[in-house]
């Protein structure tokens, strides 16, 4: 049994559970006076040479891109509520340059190609370094680089996974360091850390509402049109273009960029691809000056451990503390409702899980807990493809690995849609697509079975037979 299972009394547990008794039920990162008016609804008929549908970062990423290569493409972006209400808005702004959803995942993948998908990754977080300079994107970006950690929670054979990526990434000449025990302590005090893998360049944080609302108004500003409240409806062949309806307008578009997320996508084709998880999260109300020195973390680095489930965890500009993750849930067909955003129980076992790692912070209790919906697939990563004679364009499948992908993501699909043959469309990476998901109730029976079976990884080490047989079809299960 792991120290996260381990029982807890009843003066504990009631304790955890009056630390989340006042959260309020929605992301911390909206309470900010910052956040613009909402745009208006699309009420007629619009032209354009390209209409990107969805307001979350792969469409703004898009429309940003596609007005710096060309100034002079006409360029509308619609979206079904406001621009980053979904999970671009309300995730926890780890910005990672893996294009891969990690070095392990990209390796077992595309083994011929990892070092140039890590290539393209920084060279894309550069890029949006970059971008949040040149526009005066005001989103508290940090390039701290990212923690992974190991714990005492969990089989100890994945600090042996952590000496196998810090040699793939030494090899391919990234600045890494492997942390032991005492190395880990050092710059995060936890009882349950045993060392971690400090990925010093690769990352950053930052918040990600305000990097949203920051692309809007880039967006508005290179003279992109924005809708929101305008849902699409539906895609066609108009002629020589694409048609796309929504409930009170529509748009004649030479081209679409297709960056709907988790949402059921316009193409039906897609929704065998896609499956829509939810990721739960909870903030802590500002530290004090003492509790943040009984922790340390002076670095500000994000930091993640590292099994199957597992957690995330940030300070925030205020030094709040985000923790996030491990129970990532798949409901009953693909299920989609606001109602989905609130999870109770899950936020329970979050603060039980937060208590174990940091019990010196017993007396904090959490000011927010909120979820959101994430476009799973499974290869664990943005994969792409085109469709109506190529007038569409998708990328899709993120993963919750999104906030500096979509950039990449965005790129991409723009090479696909101008024709543009580049080192990354020359890639297997984005030439192929992953293997589609069965349908119900196959699916939830899988997903769920994955699940019951990584949980028992991470305690024993083991990969059992059923997800042996999903390595060997291409379904490799794990973080």
């Amino acid at each position: 049994m792991s120290a996260f299972d381990a029982d807890s009394n009843d003066d504990d547990r009631q304790r955890h559970l009056d630390a989340i008794a006042d959260a309020e039920p929605y992301p911390y990162w909206y309470d900010d006076v910052d956040e613009p008016d909402s745009n208006p609804t699309l009420v007629r008929t619009e032209s354009c040479d390209l209409c990107i549908i969805g307001g979350g970062y792969a469409g703004l990423w898009t429309a940003v891109v596609a007005k710096e290569r060309d100034p002079s493409r006409d360029v509308v972006l619609i979206d079904a509520h406001e621009v980053g209400s979904a999970a671009s808005g309300r995730n926890g702004g780890f910005m990672e340059s893996s294009l891969t959803h990690g070095v392990a995942n990209g390796q077992e993948r595309f083994p011929d190609e990892i070092a140039i998908l890590e290539e393209l990754g920084l060279e894309n977080l550069n890029e949006i370094e970059a971008a949040i300079k040149r526009y005066g994107i005001d989103c508290d970006y940090e390039r701290t680089g990212v923690i992974d950690v190991a714990t005492t929670a969990h089989s100890p054979s994945y600090f042996q996974e952590l000496r196998d990526d810090y040699q793939q990434l030494r090899s391919l000449g990234q600045r890494v360091e492997l942390l032991d025990r005492d190395g880990m302590q050092s710059l995060v005090h936890s009882p349950t850390y045993t060392g971690g893998l400090w990925r010093k360049d690769r990352a950053a944080i930052v918040d990600p509402a305000r990097l949203v609302w920051g692309l809007k108004a880039a967006a508005e500003s290179l003279g992109v049109r924005i809708y929101e409240h305008s849902k699409a409806t539906n895609i066609e062949r108009d002629g020589v273009g694409v048609l796309v309806t929504t409930p009170l307008g529509k748009v004649r578009a030479a081209r679409v960029a297709l960056a709907t997320n988790a949402f059921p996508p316009l193409l039906k084709r897609l929704k065998h691809y896609v499956a829509p998880v939810y990721d739960y999260v909870l903030v802590t109300e500002p530290l004090t000056p003492d509790q943040l020195q009984s922790i340390g973390w002076a670095g500000r680095q994000g930091l993640s451990d590292i099994p199957n489930q597992f957690h995330y965890y940030r300070l925030t500009e205020d030094n709040r503390i985000l923790w996030g993750g491990y129970d990532v849930v798949y409901y009953f067909r693909g299920k989609m409702s606001s109602d989905l955003e609130q999870r109770p129980e899950t936020w329970a076992k979050l603060a039980k899980h937060f208590f174990t790692t940091f019990p010196q912070l017993e007396d904090v209790k959490f000011s927010h807990a909120w979820g959101g919906v994430i476009d799973s697939c499974s290869r664990f990563c943005v994969f792409w493809g085109k469709a109506m004679q190529g007038r569409v364009a998708y990328s899709i499948g993120y993963t919750g690995l999104g906030v500096a992908s979509t950039r990449f993501g965005a790129a991409v699909s723009l090479d696909l849609l101008d024709g543009r043959r580049t080192k990354a469309t020359a890639t297997k990476f984005v030439q192929d697509k992953p293997l589609p998901f069965p349908p119900e109730p196959f699916r939830f029976a899988g997903i769920q079975a994955t699940r019951w079976a990584l949980d028992r990884e991470d305690h024993t080490g083991k990969r059992n037979a059923w997800l042996r047989t999903l390595d060997r079809f291409g379904l490799g299960f794990d973080s």
